[in-house]
């Protein structure tokens, strides 16, 4: 089940410039960032607004940090811009099996770790009418997050 977008992911070739521009363009701020190795970038998440699910909606931004990483490779054939969109759901497994059930591909047999360690899936573009889809499920609050 889908409860909201989570964020568009948005591939560019400079990290810092282009938080700058959404900050002083939209009064965005990074809510969260951090690198992460097995993607081969280095991301902000830009908090958009809160939603209905409790969560929130955000702008990725993605810079590689790696030649070989998805987002350079993006990057070279497409240069800067949307690169994905992200839906959230309380259950990755269970909503990539009902989209894979209608014949979408997964990218990954298994949800792979994303920001702040969530478990990810994506869908084939060219089962979704050419937009690269991200599902994603929120880590579980850690113990110190309960105070």
């Amino acid at each position: 089940m889908i409860t909201r977008i989570d964020h568009i992911g948005i591939a560019c070739r400079d990290l810092d410039a282009s938080i700058e521009f959404y900050r002083k363009t939209y009064g965005f701020e990074v809510a969260h960032s951090e690198v992460n190795e097995e993607q081969g970038v280095r991301e902000a998440m830009l908090r958009v607004n809160g939603t209905d699910d409790g969560g929130a909606s955000y702008l990725q931004l993605l810079e590689p940090v790696r030649d070989d990483s998805a987002i350079a490779k993006y990057l070279e054939k497409h240069g800067e811009g949307v690169h994905h969109i992200a839906f959230g759901t309380p259950d990755v497994v269970a909503t990539t099996e009902a989209a894979t059930s209608t014949g979408v591909r997964a990218l990954y047999g298994t949800p792979r770790c994303g920001t702040s360690n969530s478990s990810i899936n994506f869908l084939h573009p060219k089962d979704c009418h050419g937009v690269l889809t991200e599902l994603v499920q929120a880590a579980a609050p850690s113990a110190s997050e309960h105070h």
